[in-house]
């Protein structure tokens, strides 16, 4: 069978490229238009690029040829890290909660990341499946942390600094939008390195990458623990966000979303995730409004129109008109 590696070629430095540009544009645009937005789009924003910054994590597992439906454990470890420390300790600082949830995420990720870096296709799905099911589990079991009904929490510092009333849901979602441009920025770095742009490659031929002197299962590993880090991060943001903490984070349900998200955005930049969590949050939750019974149908038609007329996800709408 006749099979090849394909590594794209880094672009040579033009300064600037676009994908940074439009970056900077929209962390300029949403921390200047925060303090005008109506509590609700906030909040709608604030999820949306949560949940887009744990996308951004699977978009790297998506590129490496792995599809994980367990990314609700580390996104509901990192919730309840960020939980447990205002809980039982009394810390209600943002920063240091989302440092919690990004330490939990990625320890537990380097320990799993070794048995899962051996797995592919349906065997990684499932096993990762399998660990979040298993937290899911051990959580609505354990009663000092709330069972099935979790617990509450609440930010009243950031950095050290006092928020005032006024100010505490502007300054989340102010650092929602930095730590997601922090992630989009960092992951677009990475996939122009020499590591990253081996995702594609594993994808297409492992055997070859290891001939070329590799490491595949190295590669992964790393891959991995990066998004569960950005997994992590996303539930501490969503857990402060709510203020509430529950095992349903780490359901199969919530991996599923994650997954439908990642394919209705498609893999073909680090905006991608963004978009598609923002138009998923949007559509989810005025489909609730409008239309409570029926909003899973809504949301079902939507996946099955973008299948059909955009099968590489809505980003390849911009895709296609470049290459036009």
């Amino acid at each position: 069978m006749n099979q090849t590696v394909s590594i794209q070629k880094r672009p040579p430095a033009q300064g600037t490229d676009r994908t940074t540009i439009v970056l900077l544009a929209a962390l300029v645009v949403l921390l200047v238009a925060g303090p005008l937005l109506p509590r609700w789009a906030m909040f709608m924003l604030n999820v949306s690029l949560s949940w887009g910054t744990v996308v951004l994590g699977m978009l790297l597992l998506m590129r490496t040829g792995l599809v994980s439906f367990g990314q609700g454990l580390y996104y509901c470890l990192g919730a309840y890290a960020a939980g447990a420390l205002h809980h039982f300790y009394g810390i209600a600082d943002i920063m240091v909660m989302l440092l919690a949830s990004l330490a939990l995420a990625a320890a537990v990720a380097a320990v799993l990341g070794l048995l899962l870096a051996k797995y592919r296709s349906i065997f990684f799905a499932m096993l990762s499946l399998a660990f979040s099911m298993i937290l899911f589990g051990l959580l609505v079991k354990t009663s000092a942390l709330g069972s099935t009904d979790g617990f509450g929490l609440s930010a009243k510092t950031l950095a050290g600094i006092t928020l005032g009333e006024r100010w505490e849901r502007y300054a989340l979602f102010a650092t929602t939008v930095v730590v997601a441009f922090c992630a989009a920025f960092g992951v677009h770095r990475y996939l122009s390195s020499h590591q990253g742009r081996l995702a594609g490659a594993i994808r297409d031929n492992e055997l070859r990458v290891e001939y070329m002197g590799a490491s595949v299962r190295r590669v992964i590993h790393v891959n991995y623990v990066i998004a569960a880090s950005l997994a992590g991060i996303g539930g501490g943001l969503v857990g402060i966000s709510i203020g509430h903490v529950d095992p349903e984070m780490a359901f199969w349900t919530t991996s599923g979303e994650f997954v439908f998200i990642a394919i209705l955005s498609g893999t073909g930049s680090v905006l991608a995730p963004f978009l598609g969590a923002t138009i998923f949050e949007s559509v989810r939750s005025f489909a609730y409004e409008y239309s409570p019974n029926t909003w899973q149908l809504i949301l079902g038609v939507t996946m099955l129109l973008v299948i059909m007329f955009l099968p590489g996800g809505l980003w390849s709408v911009f895709t296609r008109r470049k290459a036009a």
